[in-house]
């Protein structure tokens, strides 16, 4: 397989002759390779969480704003670099195109779909208008870029890094230092910050942060935009290691969601945990039993957790005040 294979069967080459066994080799490689699309679901399943903790809302087309990162992030690679290998100047000119994309379409969510879906009072509405919104995402990219599917090219070409007899494609790594540096950040300005701390009021206790002088509608604003716009970073991120197609944003942001769920919408440390739990089960699962069961083992730890742990994880129960 090469830069464009598929989701959940990541590259993994044979390792180069070594002391290390060669069965230690492989299981070393589907580690890395699940911790990788772990940190993806991990990533998107964060947005999922910014967007609840301030609006108890979340965005059902985040796959699809992922999507639209990833082809942005292609569009830009190929008017610079054409066909070739894009530098590093370039790839990260591709991602904060794919940023910025991000930021503008989560305006249009707000104003279009959640604000007016909430005035409804209804919970209905806005999980409708967000699934149709992605649903014209989808359709918007058909429209520009066909239905066929495209290589992304990565800085790192396609080579891999030997250490110890264990064969690392650098582009799973930017995927997990990258995804985790998105998230620790965001947590470090939450935290650090005094718009950061105004996000958390609101977090906490909407109704008390609007009497203390909080602007709500710009902080929830302003998650809208950091959600979107690490969703299609996180396009740009999975591109180089699978197919880029108007379709490739559907599973992810459904797998996200069951990631979302199973650490809890409430907890950041969850998300993480969840992502890293379903990634490594896809991996492991495919080479050990078959690919055809790969995402079975993620769903029904889905169900139990519904079954038995309904806040997930690291979810908290949260108390409705009437």
């Amino acid at each position: 397989m090469g830069p464009a294979s598929r989701l959940g069967e990541l590259d993994c080459p044979s390792a180069a002759p070594s002391p290390t066994s060669p069965k230690v080799s492989e299981f070393i490689q589907l580690v890395i390779s699940g911790v990788a699309i772990g940190m993806i679901y991990a990533l998107i399943a964060f947005g999922y969480n910014i967007t609840f903790s301030t609006s108890r809302t979340l965005n059902f087309s985040q796959g699809d704003f992922l999507m639209l990162g990833a082809f942005t992030a292609l569009s830009v690679m190929t008017a610079i670099s054409g066909r070739k290998i894009p530098s590093i100047p370039v790839w990260l000119l591709a991602v904060i195109a794919s940023a910025a994309l991000g930021a503008v379409l989560a305006v249009i969510l707000l104003e279009v779909a959640i604000r007016p879906a909430l005035k409804t009072g209804s919970d209905v509405s806005w999980i409708l208008a967000t699934l149709a919104l992605g649903i014209i995402a989808k359709n918007a990219a058909e429209r520009i870029w066909g239905t066929d599917e495209y290589p992304m090219p990565s800085p790192f070409g396609r080579g891999y890094w030997h250490v110890g007899g264990v064969s690392i494609d650098p582009k799973e790594m930017l995927i997990i230092v990258a995804a985790a540096g998105l998230m620790i950040a965001f947590e470090v300005f939450r935290r650090k910050s005094l718009f950061g701390k105004a996000v958390t009021a609101v977090a906490s206790d909407k109704d008390a942060a609007l009497m203390m002088g909080i602007n709500v509608p710009i902080v929830i604003m302003f998650s809208f935009i950091v959600s979107c716009a690490i969703a299609a970073m996180g396009g740009v991120l999975i591109g180089p290691i699978q197919i880029v197609s108007s379709t490739m944003g559907a599973l992810l942001g459904t797998k996200a969601y069951a990631v979302s769920v199973i650490g809890g919408l409430n907890s950041g440390l969850g998300v993480i945990a969840g992502g890293l739990i379903l990634g490594l089960s896809e991996q492991l699962t495919a080479r050990y039993v078959s690919t055809g069961y790969k995402d079975t083992p993620g769903f029904i730890l889905l169900i139990l957790i519904l079954l038995f742990m309904p806040n997930g994880l690291f979810g908290k129960a949260t108390i409705k005040k009437v």
